[in-house]
């Protein structure tokens, strides 16, 4: 159960719709920032923006993460283009905040025009299943498309649970809003300087064997999985707590602990579009890896890909760039990043899903890994008739002890020792450290 204990309001009030404090979430310091009520249903007045500016800036100056309750209308328009300068300061501030506390977001009912950028920049946005978001209103679109559209097909929390990516995780009510909070932060650091918090909880012994994920992979190559059964059995008990699960369901991120270590987790789901990449699924991988990285967290990353998606829509939105998001992010990140190649690797997927090549600390294999350019019916229509069968191309070189001659890969591991291998990794290279880099900042493709 969360408990949510106010502890100090800042200043005097400044608009009936914009306050902020300091509270305690399961006794730990956040800044509260709320932006609803007022008479014209939590329009943001030019006061009260530059109140939340400054209680996010404080925020950071005390190293404490920032918590957001929203259900406003928008900018206040009595007050003109002052109004607009009011969710602008708060987004700057939110701008300065990323990626040094943890900052996320609560909608429980309206976040309409302007204001609602802002979820575009926090780490974590939660909806209660009655709330929306949208830029232009259904009035507008029907204007200017033709198209007519209510408030919940074109911005409620279902959509932007599923479509648009925006909302992290959709809750029944402001409780369950609280409390799914609550439990993103236990994952993280108060701020980026700081160490994630390990669990002390031995109930789940390191050593347990994977007995379920061990019989997880079909006979059949081209047969589907749950990644989930995998996950559930190489992580700490209960521990796992998956990130905008509806949204790309064809890669699986999550927050977990691994012998008591949290850890961000990247998984492809063979159970989704066969487990390849598409943009939506590079994209949210990228972000996830991003903010894991903002905050020291390790990276385990579950390879069984066949590929990027194939589709002359897919290339013609930016499959390129948008995939190259997920590389570059992986590039970027400096935190222990482990790998585990449980089937399929195959192309530039594999590559992308944090490969020797792209820089992995450890990376090992199971012996059902295939591990190469394509699979072997692919192979051998592009080979001709030279003789290669598809079994003979498999033997040869789709078994990861191939990739493992060449150093692409450290070891083949037992199946039911997942767990063992992967916890004790993380705390081979736990003590890997960020250095300092010469630039300011890199360009991202994103």
């Amino acid at each position: 159960m969360t408990t949510t204990t106010a502890t100090l309001s800042l200043g005097r009030r400044t608009d009936a719709a914009a306050h902020a404090g300091f509270r305690e979430i399961d006794g730990r310091p956040v800044m509260w920032c709320e932006v609803a009520g007022g008479p014209h249903h939590g329009a943001i007045t030019f006061a009260g923006g530059a109140a939340l500016a400054r209680a996010v800036e404080l925020a950071v100056e005390v190293r404490i993460p920032v918590v957001f309750r929203i259900d406003s209308s928008g900018a206040e328009i009595t007050e003109g283009v002052a109004a607009l300068h009011a969710w602008g300061g708060v987004a700057r501030a939110l701008a300065r905040a990323s990626g040094v506390v943890p900052t996320a977001v609560i909608v429980t009912g309206a976040c309409l025009s302007g204001p609602s950028l802002l979820l575009g920049i926090v780490d974590a946005v939660v909806m209660t299943d009655t709330a929306f978001a949208f830029l232009s209103g259904p009035e507008m679109v029907a204007e200017f498309t033709g198209v007519a559209v209510d408030r919940v097909g074109l911005g409620g929390a279902g959509m932007h649970e599923s479509r648009s990516g925006v909302a992290t995780i959709v809750v029944e009510d402001t409780d369950a809003a609280s409390e799914a909070v609550a439990m993103l932060l236990s994952y993280l650091p108060s701020h980026a300087l700081a160490r994630p918090v390990e669990s002390d909880d031995a109930a789940d012994p390191v050593g347990r064997p994977c007995t379920v994920a061990s019989h997880i992979v079909p006979d059949s190559p081209t047969a589907a999985y749950d990644m989930f059964e995998l996950l559930d059995d190489v992580c700490d008990t209960d521990s796992l707590c998956e990130i905008r699960a509806h949204y790309a369901p064809n890669v699986i991120t999550a927050f977990a602990r691994v012998g008591g270590i949290p850890v961000g987790i990247v998984a492809n789901q063979p159970a989704q579009r066969a487990g390849t990449l598409d943009i939506e699924a590079a994209r949210k991988a990228a972000r996830f890896v991003s903010w894991c990285d903002a905050f020291d967290l390790p990276i385990v990353t579950f390879v069984d890909t066949p590929g990027f998606e194939p589709g002359k829509d897919l290339e013609w939105r930016g499959m390129i760039r948008h995939g190259a998001e997920l590389v570059h992010a992986y590039c970027e990140a400096t935190v222990p990043r482990v790998c585990v190649i449980v089937r399929k690797a195959f192309g530039g997927a594999y590559i992308v899903m944090d490969s020797r090549g792209i820089g992995n600390d450890v990376c090992v294999a199971w012996p059902t890994a295939e591990i190469a350019v394509m699979g072997a019916s692919g192979a051998v229509q592009i080979l001709g008739n030279k003789g290669v069968t598809a079994n003979a191309y498999g033997e040869v070189f789709l078994n990861p002890y191939r990739a493992a001659e060449r150093g692409l890969v450290d070891t083949v591991i037992d199946p039911i020792d997942t767990r063992r291998v992967v916890a004790a990794a993380l705390r081979r290279v736990g003590s890997k450290r960020r250095v300092g880099q010469s630039r300011k900042h890199s360009n991202s493709p994103q």
